[in-house]
This record gives C-alpha cells, structure tokens and sequence, in this order.
C-alpha cells in the first residue's frame, strides 16, 4: 500500500474523526463527562498497579478521547492492538488500529497514519467478513478523497453501506451515506445528494447512532450544506449540533460546533459572537485536529477583513496557512483592499489552479472576478463570472445564484452596460437578502448604486448608496462604510462633469492612483483613464496636481 497522502488539509471539510462506535455503547448514547472521568481514572489507577487486559486498554484509550487526554488515548490504543494481536484477536485489533489511523490522519501524521491503516489492512486479510470490513472501507474512502479519486471514494462508501445493512450496523450505513451524499452533491446530482444526507442526518437525530457517529454526520452534513452555499439549512443543522454537542462530553465535538458556528454567525453579520466561535475552535482544536483549527482561523480573518481590520485579518489568516489551509480568496481580498491588484490575482490564479472542486472554485472565482476588472483585464473577468454562472446553474443554492449574479453585474458595470448591470445586480441583492447575508447584500446595493448613477439615475444611486451605507455601519464595517459615503458625497455636478467624473475626480484629490480608483469604483483602470482625460478637458487642466487644485476650490473635497 502507498503512503496515505497527507489528509490534514481535507480535515476541516470531512470530519472523519474515528471509526463507528464501540458496540459496548446503545446507540444514541449519551455518556456524561464525569462517567468518562471515573472509566479513565479507574482504569489508569489498575494500569499502574496491575496492567490491563486489552479491552480494557481499548476501555482507556476511548475515555482519554472524549476526554481529549491525546497522549493518553493514544499509548492506550498502541498497548490494546498488541494486546489484541497476542491475544489472537485480530478483528478486534483492526478495529483499533483504523482509530488510530484516524487519529494520526487528522493531525497531520500521514506516514504514521499510514502505518496502522497497513496494519489494520493485514490483521483483516484472513478473517471472514463483517463489521470490521465495512469500517475498513470507511477509512479506505478516507484516503481515495485525499488522493483526489472520487471513484474510489464513492465505491468504498457503497462497500460500508452494504456491509452495514448485512450486519445490521447502522453506524456504518449512516457513515457510508454522508460519503455518498457529499460526492453526489459535487458532482451536480444536487437532489440525490441532500436526500442521501438527509437519511443519514435522519439517523443520527433519531438517536439510532451511537455518539461518535452522530457527531460525524452532524459536522459533515453541516459541511456540505455550507460548501453548498445551502446557508438556511446550515445554520438550522447548526443549532441542533450545538444542543448536541452541549450534552456531550468535553472532546473535540464542541470545538468542531464552534468551527460551523463561526461561519454561519459571520455570513448572517454576528461578527462579534462569530469571532468568539472562532477564537473558542482554535483554542480547542489546534493539537488534536489543527486543520479543523485553521478553519476556525480562517472564518476570524474574514471577520477581520470585513471589519476592515487589514494588519489583523493578514495576521490570521497567515495563522491560518501554517495550520494547512489555503488562505484564499481571504488574503487576496486583504491585498486588494491596500490596492496591491496585481499580487491579489496573481494568489487567486495559483489557488484556481490547484483547485478541482467547482464548490470551492465558486469562492475563488468571485474574488477573481473583482480582482480582474481592477487590473484592467476584463476578458479574464468575463471568463470567471461565466464559470462561476455554469456552477450556480449546476448547483441550484441562493447563495451560488447570488455571487454569480454579482458577478455579472460587476463585469457588465466595468465593461459600460450600465442598464444590463441593474438587472444583474437588483437579483443578486434580493437573493443575497433571501440567503440572510447582509454584508453581500450592503456590498451589492454599493455596487448597484453606481449602476443607477452610471444611467443617470441619481434618485436611484442615492437610495441604494444610503441603504448600503446604513447596514455597514450597522454591521460594524468602518472600512466600507467610509467607502460608501465617500461615494454618497460625489452625486452634484461640478463644472459640466458627470457623476461618475465627479467620483473620479474627488479620488485624485484624494491621492489615488488610477488602479487605486478603478478597485474604489468597480471599474477597469482604461475607463478611469478615460474619464480622467474628460476631466482634463472638461475643466481646463493638464495634470492631477492642477486637477487636485480645482477640486478643492469647488468644494469637490468637502462632499464627502
């Protein structure tokens, strides 16, 4: 068997944290902490004094899991599969050595990792087939998705499903079926997909699953409705999550409640309550699931950027990148924001290009979409804003829908088709507002203003400016707020000058560059160059300094 590629980076979008559950536990199961505490006390005290028989080491080792004693768990696991092993147990050894593979996997340990799934494979060669197969499988699953084999994965996962409904397993079909569910929704069969996962959700809410496996299909199925931009029903998973993870044990399990919790509170503008989530999963992951850790980092550096936090957003999601997960689109935006186009799309192309998934390659395209039109390069945008069109079409969520729909509208504003831009633009701010996203919305009404005053429609511009401007106060965005209301301030005319001339203008009195003023006004650096020739002529000037002089005797400056 080759080495188990390195799995830590699909950690935080496949919570394969161990096998299905001990069979000493009923299903739906709810152990309390302090009978965990009295399991791992009682046995490490007869450890010390006796030695243990290895189901007891196996008793052990699962306590100092839930109970995030690692070390401890893990000597314990080692010590059972030799114990199994001498003992002439090797179904039981298997069982144990695929929790550590798990184990060492999600840490990022692949080589070790490697070793004791080796193992697990070689104990099982001989034995007549059962339960211990199908986990197996789960764990073969494990590895197809990080190797990038979606055959594979899905064939393992079918393996686990028929195994369980042989031997009346329901973990191992719940566990099969979030696999199944997941690949289904990628490759497009949307239906299929959330109706599989729905079974297995079914499953666990019904308490037919014991408490390792209920928590796996709870964070995976909020995972896939969160990749799937399926944010209503994330964030109702979410909330059951959260109910089920407070009667749980302190494990992993509340960390990973934090990790779903940040996201869903950053989308809907609890950014306050978001970073708590966040700050609380990093703590609490960082050693035993650190790809988990770094998605947590990931989701506080957005609501650093989106506050307009720039020095503290790049710190994170810097933090981010150590603990193994890609730190873009995120760090571009930063960079985009101190108007650094050029490095920001170089960042996004690398990520496009390692990037298969059309889920994840939706969040890079809308960066790059807005990144493009900056750095003059509309042919680029169109290209994006397409792909990005082809993937919501395929997957059918509000949230796909909205970001394509912004898009559009912002390639057609750069490209000077003002009036196609509106229709754009108006559906991707009513369908941001449906998907409960207030930021997106407030950044599309932004948008959709200039739209209106590019058609001349000045009523229009200064409704949807205000709007935008009233929910980024409300959220807390300094940063776009300032923006807004800089834009809210340039509506008169001035000497003949259009609006959109009167914009341009006010921001070379303010020192920025045409790049600078192209990302400001979601145009291409041509159209600002044009614009400033206009300017030149209109009012009777050679240069930025001389135009930067008629601005402030016009009052152009005091607008704002």
């Amino acid at each position: 068997m080759a080495e188990v590629p390195n799995l830590e980076g699909t950690a935080a979008q496949e919570a394969g944290i161990e096998g299905s559950d001990r069979k000493d536990i009923p299903p739906g199961a709810r152990v309390r902490t302090s009978e965990w505490e009295g399991t791992f006390e009682a046995l490490s005290a007869r450890d010390s004094s006796e030695g243990l028989g290895p189901a007891d080491l196996e008793a052990l080792g699962e306590a100092a899991w839930w109970l995030s004693h690692l070390s401890e768990c893990t000597s314990a696991r080692e010590r059972a599969v030799a114990a199994y092993v001498a003992d002439g147990q090797s179904p039981q050894a298997a069982v144990v050595a695929l929790r550590l593979f798990y184990t060492f996997s999600v840490r990022g340990e692949s080589a070790i990792a490697t070793g004791w799934l080796r193992r697990a494979t070689r104990l099982l060669e001989r034995e007549p087939e059962g339960v211990e197969h199908g986990q197996l499988a789960l764990a073969e699953a494990r590895v197809a998705r990080a190797r990038g084999d979606a055959d594979r994965e899905l064939s393992c996962a079918e393996r686990a499903i028929a195994l369980g409904h042989r031997f009346g397993d329901p973990d191992l079909v719940a566990l099969g079926q979030y696999i199944e569910g997941r690949l289904l929704v990628r490759r497009g069969e949307v239906f299929d997909g959330m109706a599989t996962l729905d079974e297995a959700m079914l499953s666990a809410t019904q308490g037919e699953l014991g408490p390792m496996a209920t928590g796996q299909v709870y964070c995976n199925v909020i995972a896939a409705c969160q990749e799937l931009g399926d944010l209503p029903r994330a964030a109702e998973w979410t909330e059951a999550l959260r109910g089920w993870c407070e009667s749980q044990p302190v494990s992993v399990f509340p960390g990973l409640c934090h990790v779903h919790r940040a996201e869903v509170m950053r989308l809907r503008g609890a950014w306050d309550e978001a970073e708590r989530e966040a700050l609380h999963a990093s703590e609490d992951l960082h050693e035993a699931m650190p790809a988990f850790a770094s998605e947590a980092l990931y989701q506080l550096g957005e609501v650093q950027r989106q506050r307009g936090e720039l020095d503290a957003a790049e710190l994170t999601f810097r933090r981010a990148s150590d603990f193994g997960r890609e730190p873009q689109p995120g760090l571009a935006l930063v960079r985009l924001a101190r108007g650094k186009a050029d490095a920001a799309a170089a960042s996004v192309r690398r990520a496009l290009a390692q990037e298969s998934n059309r889920l994840m390659r939706a969040r890079l395209l809308a960066a790059q979409v807005e990144m493009a039109i900056v750095g003059d390069d509309l042919a680029a945008a169109r290209g994006a804003a397409g792909e990005l069109a082809e993937i919501a079409s395929a997957y059918g969520s509000v949230a796909l829908d909205a970001a394509a729909a912004l898009a559009q509208g912002r390639v057609e504003l750069a490209g000077g088709e003002a009036s196609a831009a509106l229709g754009s633009l108006a559906r991707a701010w009513e369908l941001w507002q449906a998907a409960d996203c207030p930021f997106e919305a407030a950044e599309t009404r932004r948008v959709l203003g200039l739209a209106c005053r590019a058609v001349g429609d000045a009523d229009g511009a200064e409704l949807a400016l205000s709007s935008a401007l009233a929910a980024f106060e409300r959220l807390g965005a300094k940063a776009e707020a300032g923006r807004t209301a800089e834009l809210l301030g340039t509506g008169r005319s001035v000497a003949g000058l259009t609006s959109r001339e009167v914009e341009v203008l006010r921001l070379v009195a303010a020192g920025k560059s045409n790049r600078e003023i192209a990302a400001e006004l979601y145009l291409s650096v041509k159209t600002v160059a044009r614009h400033l020739s206009n300017i030149f002529c209109k009012i009777d000037v050679s240069s930025r300094s001389a135009a930067t002089a008629f601005a402030y005797e016009h009052g152009v400056i005091d607008q704002a």
